[in-house]
């Protein structure tokens, strides 16, 4: 599916925080997501030599805290221009266990466009359809 205005606007939001915060190696990576009642949130990466948790992971514990249970599209993109960076795989996997509807925006330039989660986990394990139901 080709970009939105909305999508546009979402990928702004975060290169506008990326050119702002990244500092070294600790925030390279911004991303943004939109709840369906068209609020956007940002957040940064987190890295440390330990393992850190990606910019994706951070803007869900940023949405929650913001009262946000649901985003219906989310992007990344890296420090230095970089541009969009598609989600590593446990991001992508985190991104379809709490919101799997979510689209998400990947690739660059006339290349940019935005798919279903579930569409970048191909013959993917569903968390929640593991679960015992509750007693």
């Amino acid at each position: 599916m080709t970009v939105t205005a909305e999508d546009t606007a979402l990928v702004d939001a975060a290169q506008a925080l990326v050119r702002a915060r990244a500092r070294g190696d600790n925030h390279t990576v911004a991303a943004a997501g939109r709840a369906p009642d068209g609020r956007v949130v940002t957040a940064m990466n987190a890295y440390h030599f330990t393992g850190g948790p990606c910019a994706e992971l951070v803007l869900i514990g940023t949405a929650a805290a913001q009262g946000i249970d649901e985003l219906t599209t989310v992007v990344a993109v890296g420090d230095r221009e970089r541009g969009v960076l598609p989600p590593c795989g446990r991001c992508r996997q985190v991104m379809l266990d709490y919101f799997p509807g979510v689209r998400v925006v990947v690739g660059n330039g006339e290349q940019r466009r935005t798919v279903p989660v579930a569409a970048l986990l191909p013959e993917t394990y569903v968390w929640s359809d593991h679960q015992l139901p509750d007693a």
